[in-house]
C-alpha cells in the first residue's frame, strides 16, 4: 500500500504554498506582528479569498459546494498554514463550514470556546462555537454589534504570539443557540459528533505545529549554509550537522504520525500524533534559535513568532497532559475495554 501524496494531493499542497506565498508572504506576516490593533491581525479579504479557494469548505459534499474531500488533504492545507504563520481562528473556521452560514465562503469568522478560558480572536469573530463539556454538544454565539459577542464577557490578556490575541472568559455562557438539525430533540450536535470534531481540531492543530517544525527545519539549514565561521559556513561543524539532524528526525516522525492519525481518525493515533507534533515544533523553534546564536533573539528575526506561535498551540484544544492521559488510559485498559469508556470527551 503506498502511503505517499498522490499527483492530486501533491497539487492541493502546491497550490495553497502558491497562494500563502502570494497573498501572506513574510511582508505581510511582520505587517501582523508590528500591529499597534491585535485585532488586525486577521486579513479579511484574505479570509475571503481561502473560502473562495475552499480551504474551509474542503471535507464538504459536492452538492453542499465542497470538494468532497476527507481529513488527509485538510491535513496538507493545515501544515501549509502552519509553515507560513497564518493567523486567524482556523481550525474552528473549518470545523465550522457547512454547520453555520457563510463560513465555507469565508464571509463568516468563526472562533471557539470549550469552557472558561482563554479565547483566540474574540474581539473580530462573527460567531462563537461553544462546546458544553458537560452535555457533549455545540452551540453557537452571533455577534451582537461591532466589538463581539456582547453575551460573552471576555477580558482581553496579553499573548505571547503578537498575531494571535486572547481573551479570558471566566464562565461559559449560558443562552447558546443549538445548531440546526443535529442532536436529540434539536438540542445541538450530539455528544459522538462533538467528541468526533475536537478529535479533528486537536490534529489539524498538529497539523500546523508539523508545518511550523519543517519551516525551523529548512530556516535551521539555509542558515547553517550560509553563515560563516573561522572561514567556513557553520554547518561544517559537527555539532551544528547533530543538530539540524535531530531537527529532521523530529520533523519526520511528527509528520508520520500525524498523516497516519488523518487515515484512522482515532483519540490514540491522534493524542500521538499531538504529543509529537507539539515537541517537533517547540523544539525544532528553540534549537532553532539557538543555531542563529545572538541574532535568533532579536526581534526581526522570525524564529521567536515560530517558537511563540508553537507555545500557543500546544494549549489549544488538546493540551499536552490531556493527550498524555489519553495515552495512558490505553496503555493500562483491558482488553475488549474502550480507552475513552465512560469519560466525557476532551475532560
Amino acid at each position: 500500500m503506498d502511503f505517499r501524496p498522490s499527483h492530486d494531493q501533491r497539487a492541493l499542497i502546491a497550490g495553497m504554498r502558491t497562494l500563502l506565498s502570494a497573498r501572506f508572504p513574510r511582508e505581510k506576516l511582520r505587517e501582523a506582528v508590528d500591529a499597534e490593533v491585535p485585532e488586525t491581525t486577521l486579513d479579511r479579504s484574505l479570509w475571503r479569498e481561502l473560502g473562495t479557494c475552499g480551504f474551509f469548505s474542503l471535507r464538504l459534499a459536492e452538492k453542499d459546494g465542497g470538494a468532497g474531500l476527507g481529513l488527509p488533504e485538510s491535513v496538507f492545507l493545515f501544515e501549509e498554514a502552519g509553515r507560513h504563520l497564518l493567523p486567524g481562528p482556523l481550525v474552528a473556521t473549518h470545523l465550522a463550514a457547512g454547520l453555520i452560514p457563510g463560513v465555507a465562503e469565508g464571509e463568516t469568522v468563526v472562533t471557539a470556546l470549550e469552557g472558561p478560558g482563554m479565547v483566540e480572536h474574540l474581539a473580530i469573530a462573527d460567531v462563537v462555537l461553544v462546546l458544553d463539556g458537560d452535555r457533549g454538544c455545540l452551540g453557537v454565539l452571533e455577534v451582537t454589534d461591532g466589538h463581539g459577542p456582547s453575551v460573552l464577557a471576555g477580558r482581553p490578556v496579553r499573548s505571547v504570539d503578537p498575531t494571535t490575541p486572547l481573551h479570558h472568559v471566566v464562565s461559559t455562557p449560558e443562552g447558546a443557540r443549538a445548531l440546526p438539525g443535529a442532536g436529540v430533540g434539536g438540542g445541538g450536535l450530539a455528544g459522538d459528533d462533538a467528541a468526533r470534531l475536537l478529535r479533528e481540531a486537536a490534529l489539524l492543530t498538529a497539523a500546523q505545529q508539523l508545518g511550523s517544525a519543517g519551516r525551523t527545519l529548512d530556516m535551521a539549514v539555509s542558515h547553517a549554509k550560509n553563515r560563516r565561521q573561522f572561514g567556513r559556513p557553520i554547518g561544517a561543524f559537527q555539532a551544528v550537522q547533530h543538530l539540524c539532524a535531530q531537527m529532521l528526525a523530529r520533523t519526520e516522525l511528527a509528520r508520520v504520525s500525524v498523516y497516519a492519525a488523518s487515515l484512522t481518525a482515532t483519540e490514540i493515533d491522534i493524542a500521538g500524533a499531538r504529543l509529537l507534533a507539539d515537541e517537533a515544533a517547540v523544539r525544532n523553534a528553540r534549537d532553532c534559535l539557538q543555531l542563529h546564536g545572538g541574532m535568533g533573539f532579536t526581534w526581526e528575526a522570525d524564529v521567536h513568532l515560530h517558537l511563540k506561535r508553537a507555545w500557543l498551540r500546544r494549549a489549544q484544544w488538546r493540551p499536552t497532559e490531556d493527550a498524555e492521559e489519553s495515552l495512558a488510559r490505553a496503555l493500562l485498559a483491558t482488553p475488549g475495554e474502550s480507552p475513552g469508556e465512560n469519560r466525557e470527551p476532551f475532560e
